[in-house]
């Protein structure tokens, strides 16, 4: 019943409201986007398209005073009395003349300085008149590409049907076009609380758009602002170590507050700054309007060229507070020569300052859609959008929702994929996809020479993967299913092992999952196989470095896992394993054809006959909790999705047990517990730590399988973006132990802080890292290590690469190493 009443309440309202609309231009005629067209004293505003076009909906017609106010253009303020629900307005803006006295450009006495110092002192004051209200939320976000390249590297690009049709014959169109409108409650410094009335996006009508109030909010009166990495505002407290400033004229708005214009000039330019204009009003000093330029090298983001971000401030007379009522965001991009662009356009109205909230107003759940909120139709659209919709806009939401019709009947979806499930001969050899897209099933052979499937280990030789997945979802419900099996041939020891998967997840709400696992295959006797089977294969054949140890594990496991409340998140897991230990069958490599590996036996390299275990089974079974503190979330009608809130660290506990053995000796418990987390420190980069330790009970004669194993690195190749779960140069099972332990990995990155400011280096664009690691076992001196190293090291666009200079310490025992990072090695294993 609240629903109807609330959708009978928005109708009124709607049905209500009178509509001025009409197009600005220059002198010229050329129309004029994201100018802020509002009624005076009142929150009620929006902005014009790229066409100049605007549409204002008043909620008490009558002679309603419209101002226009737009950067470089004379505010205007018009009465309008409407004389239907519909009012045309066309409005010519004429261009402002900035004043500058003589005394403005002495250099010895810099006024622009003295504007932004008084910006600082006042921003406390004039953060805190915006720091708590409601107000109605509208997002507009449109993601194209142009110009796409008939080939990419000499391949040619083989587009989907449904990319294909929306570009034009130049290779450019509307990717993504999206709307959302929704009401929010905001109190500093990041109390929110989001309710999304509408949400569409073009050519999905099952879709929710993720232009939310949250994603966009960007706060001029905070010292820093967070685009992939924190940039530093131009009125922060540090601002003058960032930041010099010419003041380049003045003018005065419709109520005749002076307006200082001021150029914001980076000091360094490799620094995480802004650069171009921002509006201080004198006497209050808060911001009338900015209009920054980001660099995408200064946020560490090669692959956008240069992002631009416009935000609008109105003055409501009464209450003597300047808010945002308009923001716009803008950005190029590119690579392999495609090019992309996007704009997201935002308008705040109907703003409210309470004095306070009630209790119960903000929790973990920060942006709630409604039920239908993804069913509103044109009618509505049409009334309640605040910006309206360019010719390009209205043709892709026209095109795309007649072919979504298309695209989804069974006709169609066969058609694309008989097109695409045609199978050809060399698909035996590089793999073969099938997919329903009707019936949403796909079946997928994984073939025999991708990337992945070969690779070699002193057990095996040469082996061979391949397999065969099978995969049903239902993506309203948040169901899917997927069954799979790997086949692996060792052509070496001339043995073919085989695992079959199933794997279920019921629902994206709490995200219950069921595995169910089994099969025989080769095992590193540290489960988190801390050397990845690419990097082991060059090891081993390049440089005869046999660092991979494994064993035989029969095994059949079960695994259920779910979010059982806000941040916690339970996992189950219960296992059957015949293990039985492997030996080495080969002493091939591409060079040193002469020398021996070492032996399969962890504990005694040197010792080719001796197994590391004794052949045995055991059951075993393992709780573990992971907790999320202040875990935020947003609320779908398909599902829940989780935030994590950075603020807090993250926690984890785990209970193992092993029982019902083929003898006594391999039963045990274990207890664990870590804890990761981050640490902001601003602009001057991130500390993040991860502390692990455990105990074991009754566990003196356990398997040397089920000993802690740590993560070692005797390769010297990286393979992890981050180093929190590694030590880089000790031995893969040197401290390995069935008793106590404590590590701790720490590592600071100073996100540019420091290398911004070294000439030469900061032409690197780099990172700079320093690390520090330990580990701590019963009847051993503690390992220790220190790094430093550069990051984000690369070529143009691409960095991939990472460098780090180790010295170790153990028991008077010395080390010292360099360890390249190459973060593409993810993606080959």
């Amino acid at each position: 019943m609240r629903n109807y009443t609330l959708l009978a309440f928005l109708f009124f309202s709607l049905s209500s409201l009178s509509q001025i609309k009409g197009t600005i231009t220059d002198e010229k005629g050329n129309p004029l986007p994201f100018v802020s067209v509002f009624e005076e004293n009142t929150y009620t505003g929006t902005t014009s398209n790229e066409q100049g076009k605007y549409q204002l909906n008043v909620k008490e017609p009558g002679k309603n005073k419209i101002i226009f106010q737009y950067l470089g253009f004379k505010t205007q303020k018009l009465t309008v009395i409407p004389e239907s629900k519909t009012v045309t307005l066309d409005v010519k803006m004429l261009e402002e003349s900035f004043a500058l006295n003589e005394v403005v450009i002495d250099p010895k006495n810099n006024p622009a300085n003295a504007i932004i110092r008084s910006a600082i002192a006042n921003k406390k004051e004039n953060s805190e008149r915006t720091g708590r209200y409601t107000a109605d939320f509208y997002s507009k976000g449109m993601f194209k590409i142009k110009d796409l390249p008939k080939k990419i590297l000499g391949k040619k690009i083989d587009l989907s049907p449904e990319m294909a049709s929306n570009l034009d014959s130049t290779g450019s169109g509307i990717l993504y076009l999206s709307e959302t409108v929704s009401k929010i409650s905001f109190e500093k410094p990041d109390k929110l609380k989001e309710k999304i009335i509408a949400s569409k996006i073009s050519g999905n009508n099952r879709g929710y758009s993720y232009n939310t109030a949250a994603l966009s909010t960007y706060d001029f009166y905070d010292n820093t602002l967070e685009f992939d990495i924190k940039l530093i505002s131009p009125i922060a407290d540090n601002a003058f170590s960032y930041y010099k400033y010419k003041l380049e004229g003045t003018f005065f708005d419709d109520n005749n507050h002076q307006i200082n214009k001021i150029k914001v000039i980076p000091k360094r330019d490799k620094e995480p700054v802004f650069e171009g204009y921002i509006y201080i009003v004198d006497d209050s000093f808060a911001i009338y309007a900015i209009d920054l330029d980001i660099k995408g090298y200064r946020m560490k983001n090669e692959f956008t060229e240069v992002m631009n971000l416009k935000q609008s401030f109105s003055y409501n007379s009464i209450n003597k507070i300047w808010s945002k009522n308009a923001q716009s965001l803008a950005f190029n991009a590119g690579l392999f020569g495609i090019k992309f662009n996007g704009t997201f356009s935002y308008v705040y109205s109907n703003y409210e300052f309470p004095t306070s909230f009630e209790k119960k107003t903000f929790g973990n759940e920060i942006v709630a859609f409604e039920l239908n909120a993804n069913k509103k139709d044109d009618a509505f659209w049409n009334q309640i959008r605040p910006i309206p919709l360019t010719i390009e806009e209205s043709a892709d939401y026209s095109k795309k929702d007649s072919l979504q019709i298309i695209r989804k009947s069974r006709k169609y979806t066969d058609s694309i994929d008989a097109k695409n499930n045609k199978f050809k001969i060399w698909d035996i050899l590089m793999g073969y996809d099938y997919k329903n897209t009707f019936k949403s099933y796909s079946f997928n052979y994984q073939g025999l020479l991708n990337l992945t499937s070969l690779s070699f280990n002193t057990v095996q030789g040469f082996n061979l993967d391949s397999g065969f997945s099978f995969r049903k979802w239902n993506d309203e419900k948040g169901k899917s299913t997927s069954i799979s099996t790997t086949f692996n041939y060792g052509f070496s020891d001339e043995r073919l092992r085989v695992i079959g998967e199933f794997e279920h997840k019921f629902n994206n709400i709490n995200y219950a999952t069921l595995y169910i696992s089994g099969g025989t295959k080769t095992a590193q006797f540290n489960s988190s196989e801390p050397i990845t089977k690419f990097v082991n294969s060059i090891s081993s054949l390049f440089f005869k470095d046999n660092y991979m140890k494994l064993y035989n594990l029969e095994f059949l496991q079960f695994n259920y896992g779910q979010d059982v409340a806000n941040g916690i998140n339970l996992n189950a897991k219960l296992a059957y394993e015949q293990r039985k230990p492997l030996f080495n069958t080969t002493d091939y490599s591409f060079f040193k054809q002469d020398d021996f590996y070492s032996s399969n036996n962890p504990l005694a390299p040197n010792d080719f006959t001796t197994p590391a275990f004794d052949q045995h089974h055991l059951f075993k079974t393992a709780i573990t909790a992971k907790v999320n503190f202040g875990n935020k979330y947003i609320s779908r009608p398909d599902g829940r999705y989780n935030i994590k809130n950075e603020k807090y660290p993250t926690l984890y506990f785990v209970f193992e047990k092993a029982f019902a053995a083929s003898e006594k000796k391999y039963e045990f418990e274990r207890i664990g517990a870590s804890v990761q987390y981050d640490l902001s420190l601003g602009n001057k980069g991130i500390l993040g730590t991860n502390f692990r330790g455990g105990k074991f009970f009754n566990a003196e004669n356990i398997s040397f399988i089920d000993y802690r194993h740590f993560n070692g690195n005797q390769t010297h190749i990286g393979t992890s973006s981050r180093y929190l779960n590694v030590f880089n140069l000790m031995p893969y099972y040197s401290n390995s132990t069935n008793d106590s332990y404590f590590e701790l990995h720490s590592e600071y990155n100073d996100t540019g802080f420091i290398m911004n400011k070294i000439p030469l280096l900061n032409l690197l664009k780099s990172t700079l890292n320093l690390g520090f690691h330990s580990l701590a076992i019963p009847d051993k001196k503690p390992y220790s290590e220190f790094t430093v190293g550069l990051d984000n090291l690369g070529f143009g666009k691409f960095k991939l690469f990472r460098v780090d200079y180790v010295h170790s310490y153990q028991g008077g025992i010395q080390q010292n190493g360099v360890v390249f990072g190459l973060k593409i090695l993810n993606v080959l294993d």
